[in-house]
């Protein structure tokens, strides 16, 4: 049954006469007579009494006019649901994030923006390590993904740089060079740092680890730990390296305790 004989049907049924509906419906009179005998006949009954003045519903035209409806509805719906799907109107959306970048503001701010542009698309949020974010990306996992620089696998893709934020050095406020504005590395020969883990961003890791090591600090005695801001908080006696946005909830008032990494920009 083809959709026309629905809205053909739903125009005489609503019009209560064929030459009323004929001209909603932008078509002449006898063509649209002889489109409702069709599908009378298809269903092998009669859905309308023509009347000396207009036509009424049968019972069974009655039924067949609130299934019709129905029938015309979803099929509007779902035209409409495919067309905005295909604007990026609506549909969902899913959206890679590591650890360090679920607070960002610039990352809050995108999003909050992108929801209230389309109210109608789902986001699904994936947290995980850069090289995770970058595998699921390749394989249509993910939509999109919001990763640090460097990525050396990152250049496969399409790259929009959002924000750009220092490297810093992070000390427990007991630290002796925690006053310090300027921190070059070569000061921190003596105290053994901290760092996140490697996988969790390769190509920063490297660029970290090469910096310490011309600057003389003994990597060998680096740890590589996680949540280390916490550590640092509640009397860690090392030094943490990290992106200047991962700090601020711990460090509200001020960056007092928060030296710039020589060369550390990322």
């Amino acid at each position: 049954m083809e959709l026309r004989y629905l809205r053909y049907f739903v125009a005489v049924a609503e019009a209560r006469n064929f030459t009323r509906a004929a001209r909603d419906l932008g078509i002449s009179q006898p063509p649209l007579s002889q489109q409702i005998q069709r599908l009378e006949r298809e269903i092998g009954t009669p859905l309308l009494r023509r009347l000396t003045r207009g036509i009424e519903l049968t019972e069974a035209g009655e039924s067949f006019y609130e299934d019709a409806c129905q029938i015309l509805a979803l099929s509007d719906a779902a035209l409409e649901k495919t067309k905005g799907i295909a604007r990026g109107m609506n549909g969902r959306l899913a959206l890679g994030i590591t650890s360090s970048n679920a607070f960002h503001p610039q990352i809050f701010a995108l999003l909050r923006q992108f929801q209230l542009r389309y109210p109608a698309v789902t986001l699904r949020q994936v947290e995980g390590n850069m090289a995770a974010l970058m595998s699921a990306l390749g394989e249509g996992e993910l939509d999109i993904a919001f990763v640090r620089l460097p990525c050396e696998s990152s250049k496969a893709f399409n790259l929009r740089i959002i924000d750009v934020e220092p490297m810093v050095i992070a000390l427990h406020r007991d630290h002796p060079l925690a006053g310090e504005a300027m921190l070059p590395l070569v000061q921190l020969q003596e105290t053994a740092p901290i760092l996140f883990p490697r996988e969790v961003a390769p190509g920063l890791y490297e660029q970290v680890f090469n910096s310490c090591l011309r600057a003389g600090i003994d990597m060998r005695q680096a740890r590589q730990i996680f949540a280390t801001l916490l550590l640092l908080k509640h009397g860690g006696c090392r030094i943490r390296f990290c992106a200047g946005a991962a700090v601020d909830d711990l460090y509200p008032p001020s960056r007092g305790n928060l030296s710039p990494a020589v060369g550390g920009r990322r």
